[in-house]
């Protein structure tokens, strides 16, 4: 028996695309027309053809920018999954304590970035701070604001309190999804609990974990508020990732058109390294 499919439900969609590619091309369009011209002021524009592109591109402050971007994109990543996924492992799945648990992991999600950045500001200062005066108890020298050590460790550590709980909470419920008559038949088969992770749990968490890199990934290499509000892309310019940088070049010196140029290839940067990465994951998946 033939089945017959109704189409006309997209319709329905269609207003809600026009809005978002309304709202999306205005904006691009403006950056990729202040990316190949050049301006002296009265609103006079001449073409600069890719200039800008080139000057960003050979720049050793995009590289330096680049590389602190990929760094704390590694950090934040290898931190954060196994982690989320210990922890999802960890909770229950049945009980009162379910609610409990899904509800704190929910609540650092709810707190906006720039009160994250604020808290932590607070939190880590090593003369008032909670954090700070722990760690300088233990007789580590400890001080955020002037050492670029400490604050990429409290950087890392911000991010990690803030975003481990989006994985946790995905991969909780892939491991919710998963039927129990697979748990049932790994108990009829005296499975250890390494075995039903490693052949039932992982293998049906592929496309929940697929998402949260993906969302971890593309959320870290953009970070801005948290680190502007806890550093200031300081000490020096030990913090200053790739948005920072490019909101400093834009507001900070006006340079207009090298930040058009340098917000086009950090949106290409993302878009490339996420399209790479997916098509990795469905690949190794259909092999």
């Amino acid at each position: 028996m033939n089945k017959t499919f109704d189409n006309r439900a997209w319709w329905l969609v269609v207003p809600v695309f026009l809005m978002v590619a309304f709202n999306a091309l205005i904006p691009l369009m403006t950056v990729v027309n202040f990316s190949v011209q050049e301006s002296f002021g009265d609103n006079v524009f001449f073409w600069s053809g890719v200039r800008w592109f080139e000057q960003v591109l050979n720049s050793e402050r995009f590289h330096a920018a680049l590389l602190r971007q990929i760094i704390f994109t590694a950090l934040v990543l290898l931190i954060e999954v196994p982690l989320g996924l210990a922890i999802a492992l960890a909770m229950p799945r049945k009980g009162p304590w379910v609610s409990v648990c899904l509800v704190l992991m929910a609540l650092p999600l709810l707190i906006p970035w720039n009160v994250v950045g604020a808290m932590w500001n607070i939190f880590a200062l090593p003369d008032i701070g909670f954090l700070g005066k722990l760690i300088n108890s233990l007789g580590i020298h400890y001080n955020y604001t002037r050492q670029p050590l400490g604050a990429w460790f409290t950087t890392v550590l911000m991010d990690v309190w803030h975003w481990t709980s989006l994985v946790v909470l995905l991969c909780y419920a892939g491991l919710v999804s998963i039927p129990d008559a697979y748990y049932q038949a790994a108990k009829v088969d005296g499975a250890r609990p390494w075995a039903v992770f490693r052949y039932i749990q992982l293998p049906k968490l592929k496309h929940v974990l697929t998402i949260a890199i993906l969302l971890r990934f593309m959320d870290s290499f953009m970070i801005y508020t948290e680190v502007v509000v806890l550093t200031g892309g300081g000490p020096g310019n030990s913090t200053t990732f790739l948005s920072i940088d490019l909101v400093k070049m834009a507001l900070g010196q006006f340079d207009l058109g090298p930040a058009a140029a340098m917000s086009i290839v950090y949106f290409l940067i993302i878009l490339l390294a996420s399209w790479l990465f997916y098509t990795l994951m469905m690949r190794n998946e259909a092999r």
